[in-house]
């Protein structure tokens, strides 16, 4: 059996349709090729795709993600502190009424000790500078000044300038 362009239809063989038999609804189908399937992808293939943010590294990056983390570390921290708190008041070790007894363990700077002083006396809101939580919390500095590509460059030709006063001066003594 051999389709309109001649080709001879698979499975069909030594069967042959004419003119209005191709139409007939088997017979349609037999001419219809189906496409074929896509090829699979490899192994290799699949793991080309798969980097560093495929495994959440890199999640920490555009900025979203910590501050909603903090948000959710304060209110875990603080239910954590209540549920503590409570059970150490279910056991007698505490008295939740008694609240003068609420010294802080973590001693701040003097400018922090002022501002929460501060806050304290003129019950305001804090501002994100004046809060002292913020002067608590870590600071990275660089501890090692890093030069500018200025100074970079100033110190290459002093030291260019001291490798040739020596080559050419070197042998004089003055």
């Amino acid at each position: 059996m051999f389709d309109a362009e001649g080709r001879e239809v698979p499975g069909n063989r030594g069967y042959k349709y004419f003119g209005a038999a191709k139409d007939l609804p088997g017979v349609r189908e037999l001419f219809e090729q189906e496409p074929p399937p896509p090829p699979r992808k490899t192994r290799a293939e699949l793991m080309k795709d798969v980097d560093a943010e495929y495994y959440g590294y890199r999640d920490d990056d555009d900025g979203i993600l910590i501050p909603l983390e903090e948000r959710i570390e304060q209110i875990a921290v603080q239910s954590a502190v209540r549920e503590w708190k409570e059970k150490m008041a279910r056991d007698g070790r505490i008295d939740l009424d008694d609240d003068d007894g609420d010294d802080d363990i973590y001693p701040l700077s003097i400018p922090a000790r002022e501002a929460a002083e501060d806050a304290k006396n003129s019950e305001q809101p804090l501002d994100k500078e004046e809060n002292p939580m913020e002067l608590l919390a870590p600071k990275f500095t660089a501890h090692v000044p890093v030069p500018t590509q200025k100074d970079v460059e100033e110190a290459l030709l002093r030291k260019r300038k001291q490798e040739l006063l020596e080559k050419y001066a070197g042998g004089i003594d003055e």
